[in-house]
């Protein structure tokens, strides 16, 4: 008999139906078909032991099942379910006029538990789209799976329920989330926050520029000034998730199995890899590509502490995706695309002793090898970041200062205002929503500047030597500036606060 059950093959963030095919005819022998990988063709030993432990047993026939698209690879254990459920309606022991309305999906262990899976959103989203009555997955991932509307998300903890839903109408119980609910619960609660931060206003300043315009910052100063403490509430004064961005970030930690029972995320992510990092770790792909942390930090902050320590060749490849804020992983057969639409913050010391050139500095270095030290990261790489700036260690009369700073909150309002004049700026434009992701011509439309400030600007390209790259970074971040200040124009005045964020470029930065 031949019984066609459904699943489904997460590629990239977007899922592919697969249609298993299940026939059982005189003869022994089982033959799985259709590009599987080992844990797929070790999942009969699972299966056999999860139905012999619920009163089930593989039939002794020749079972050969097809899954297609057959010139698709499949990999995981994620089709123990489904397998076990086309066997057990193929070799008649359960009902199945109804099976081929819902997309099931789990793996077994072999009591007959259901296990987690990778991928329920993506899935859901296809199954939704396909016209599919239900979807029947893991527990665990139920209110991932939930966020789709109008498709029923049955969670399961044993094989048995699903069995007994089939076989004797037995009802299992739908979850479901109020989507819009679940994601403005906890928007204004930041984890950390900047009222925490004693002194450094001016790098406050900065932070507030560069979650207002999207922009990459990178942060230069001895240990123990406070890098790591300020990068960490970034996240804090960023503009909420909209509902589409919250979507989408879940989406990509669905496929790597970091969602689970979270729901959606309403948080934006923030990534923090260790400098061994490899460069297949960060941009994404391997054997079967998944998102590296770039794209784990898609809508989100993405922090390298201490940028020299990490390996030139994979600092290097994140040049293209900071311009094109999507990665392309290539293999022969298949290319993959993740979206990688991230806040850049990194930090350094100034030089290998952690000091700047200070003759009053516990560990003291030369010019020369502060040079040498600051040429690990290539020009090209921190032409891409926009904020360049120095941060000094706060003094004791500030450490000691009981009163609080300004919190996150309140940043956050002036930096949502300056988005929403960005948002409407942009309204026209698909893949531009703020002003980091501004190309030359619509810098060239919407940083005009008047004769005096173009002098301005000017005398610093000149003075400072700057690339022609660094000429529109200064732009974008004069027109965040402005934006901040409420101004329709780009003044002197803004002009003249970007320029002071680009340290690295200045000359005599190192004396």
């Amino acid at each position: 008999m031949l019984i066609k059950v459904f699943g489904s093959a997460v590629f990239g963030v977007e899922a592919t139906t697969v249609v298993v095919e299940v026939n059982i005819d005189k003869g022994i022998g089982y033959h799985l078909v259709g590009l599987p990988d080992n844990a797929i063709k070790e999942s009969n030993y699972r299966i056999a032991a999860a139905l012999q432990n619920n009163g089930y047993k593989i039939p002794g026939k020749k079972i050969t099942i097809n899954m297609a698209p057959a010139d698709l690879r499949k990999e995981g254990s994620a089709y123990d379910l489904t397998l076990a459920l086309g066997i057990l309606s193929a070799s008649n022991q359960i009902k199945s006029e109804h099976i081929e309305k819902y997309l099931i999906m789990g793996e077994l262990s072999l009591d007959g538990s259901v296990q987690p899976i990778k991928g329920a959103l993506p899935i859901a989203i296809k199954a939704k789209e396909e016209g599919f009555k239900g979807f029947i997955l893991p527990k665990d991932n139920a209110k991932e799976a939930a966020i789709v509307n109008g498709l029923d998300v049955y969670g399961v903890e044993n094989i048995k329920e699903v069995i007994d839903y089939f076989d004797a109408d037995k009802p299992l119980e739908p979850t479901i989330i109020d989507t819009r609910a679940e994601f403005y619960k906890t928007l204004d609660f930041p984890e950390f926050d900047f009222a925490d931060v004693k002194g450094q206003e001016s790098i406050k300043r900065c932070m507030e520029i560069a979650a207002a315009g999207g922009h990459n910052i990178i942060l230069i100063g001895p240990p123990g000034s406070g890098k790591t403490m300020l990068a960490k509430r970034l996240p804090s004064i960023l503009p909420p998730m909209t509902l589409h961005e919250a979507l989408e970030t879940t989406k990509i930690h669905s496929v790597v199995g970091k969602v689970k029972n979270m729901g959606l995320m309403n948080q934006r992510p923030f990534r923090s890899p260790h400098h061994t990092i490899s460069d297949v770790a960060l941009v994404g792909g391997g054997a079967y590509p998944q998102p590296g942390e770039i794209s784990l930090s898609h809508n989100g902050v993405l922090f390298l502490d201490e940028l020299p320590e990490f390996k030139r060749g994979v600092l290097e490849v994140m040049r293209q995706p900071l311009e094109d804020r999507e990665v392309t992983i290539s293999r022969a057969r298949f290319t993959v695309t993740y979206p990688s639409s991230f806040m850049l913050v990194a930090s350094m010391n100034p030089s290998p002793g952690g000091y700047f050139n200070d003759p009053d500095a516990p560990v003291t270095s030369s010019p020369a090898e502060m040079q040498r030290y600051l040429s690990k990261i290539s020009g090209p790489l921190l032409d891409r970041i926009d904020i360049h700036i120095e941060v000094t260690p706060v003094p004791f009369e500030k450490l000691s200062d009981d009163r609080k700073g300004e919190g996150s909150v309140a940043i956050r309002q002036r930096v949502t205002a300056a988005r929403d004049i960005q948002t409407k700026r942009f309204t026209a434009l698909e893949n531009v929503h703020y002003n980091a992701q501004m190309n030359t011509k619509q810098i060239r439309q919407y940083c005009k500047l008047d004769e005096a400030s173009k002098l301005l600007l000017k005398n610093a390209m000149e003075r400072l030597n700057l690339s022609a790259r660094a000429y529109d970074r200064i732009l974008k971040v004069a027109r965040t500036i402005a934006d901040l200040a409420q101004s329709e124009a780009v003044d002197g005045n803004h002009i003249s606060e970007a320029i002071q964020y680009r340290s690295l470029d200045r000359e005599g930065w190192l004396g």
